[in-house]
């Protein structure tokens, strides 16, 4: 269940689990569930992404390759085409040739050029944060070009554009996932304290925006975004959008702790303190049960991120310039485009990846926040 080992405290010896707090129950509980910690790292990794896109990232977004169009991946070696072991990793240059029957160029490797890839060098110019201007990358190649990932149509690196894609919808997830929390918590917070009529209200609003079908209503309020909108302003409509709709299940959770708490002895003891209303709340209340709104917000990330994503994939969300995973799976939504360029799925890698650890993560995260049942 928890942590059985013993401290000595003025020469007892004592059980930890005996007067651990909560959080330090979760903790070990959570730890023991090692999908969901191998999760949490993998979201570690994402957040990293997320934070340094534009040092991990070799290129900006729109930097093209003109000599690389729609091409696949390039392949790092360390052993050359006659088997020796090379301490530096390089790539080979490449060739155009057309195939005779399709006419379709192809590339291939050009194995008398040897192009060494270096750690921490430097290459175009950033703003990280929008703060701090460098030019030093993770990796990079002192000549041409390197697309771990291959290119697009237009010859963009579509690595670099996963990087700065996740960042966006990581972010949407995030930004959304506050939002929810904020409408969640004061609507359901309303409802379950007050009762009466506040709370017929706010449930049946609440059972309204769950009656209707998700997909339909996000393209109806998406597809209403007028066309010319800069891409800032309908990024943030987007997030108001999907949280708008997702904070049902936060509230529905916070009504139900809420209604069960008001009437216990510390919430009287609050009252007859002089207390007001939002402090016996906020102070008092929603502490008590935090490690529920902690997994319910875990499990919402997954839900606004596939949002973003299914809307940019209809085009009906973000449009380029942004970057982010739908905008990219939008290039591939086509079989002709899937047949030349299989490697634009990539992007869909990094979409399956996410939601799996959101999920593994909240499933860890939701048999933690009860240590004491099992």
């Amino acid at each position: 269940m928890t942590d059985d080992r013993h401290i000595n405290i003025n020469g007892k010896k004592i059980r930890r689990v005996d007067i651990a707090t909560h959080w330090q129950l979760m903790w070990w509980q959570f730890r023991k569930n090692k999908m969901a910690m191998i999760s949490a790292g993998i979201l570690g990794i994402f957040l990293i992404i997320s934070l340094f896109a534009e040092f991990i990232a070799p290129y900006s977004p729109g930097t093209r390759n003109p000599g690389y169009l729609a091409a696949p991946p390039m392949r790092v070696h360390f052993f050359d085409d006659r088997g020796k072991f090379h301490l530096r990793p390089f790539i080979y240059g490449s060739v155009q040739k057309r195939d005779p029957v399709t006419l379709r160029l192809n590339y291939v490797d050009d194995t008398s050029k040897r192009i060494p890839v270096r750690v921490l060098t430097r290459g175009e110019s950033y703003k990280l944060w929008g703060l701090f201007k460098s030019d030093v990358h993770l990796f990079g190649v002192d000549e041409g070009m390197i697309n771990l990932f291959g290119t697009d149509k237009l010859g963009r690196d579509l690595f670099t554009r996963i990087m700065y894609a996740t960042r966006i919808s990581i972010s949407v997830g995030a930004i959304g996932v506050i939002f929810a929390f904020i409408i969640g918590i004061i609507m359901g917070g309303i409802a379950g304290y007050f009762g009466g009529i506040a709370d017929e209200l706010i449930m049946r609003l609440m059972e309204f925006i769950r009656s209707i079908p998700t997909l339909p209503l996000w393209m109806a309020l998406a597809a209403a975004l007028p066309r010319d909108w800069p891409p800032l302003r309908v990024y943030l409509v987007i997030i108001v959008i999907l949280s708008g709709i997702g904070w049902t299940t936060l509230g529905r959770r916070v009504r139900s702790k809420l209604f069960s708490l008001r009437e216990e002895d510390f919430v009287l003891s609050a009252r007859l303190a002089g207390c007001s209303n939002a402090r016996i709340i906020l102070r008092h209340m929603l502490p008590s049960f935090m490690s529920y709104i902690i997994v319910d917000l875990t499990v919402s990330f997954p839900y606004i991120i596939l949002a973003e994503t299914s809307l940019s994939f209809l085009g009906l969300g973000l449009r380029e310039p942004v970057v982010s995973w739908g905008v990219l799976l939008y290039a591939a939504q086509n079989v002709p485009a899937l047949a030349q360029m299989p490697w634009l799925l990539i992007t869909g890698l990094f979409v399956v990846i996410a939601i799996l650890a959101f999920n593994f993560m909240g499933d860890g995260l939701r048999d933690a926040a009860d240590p004491l049942a099992k």
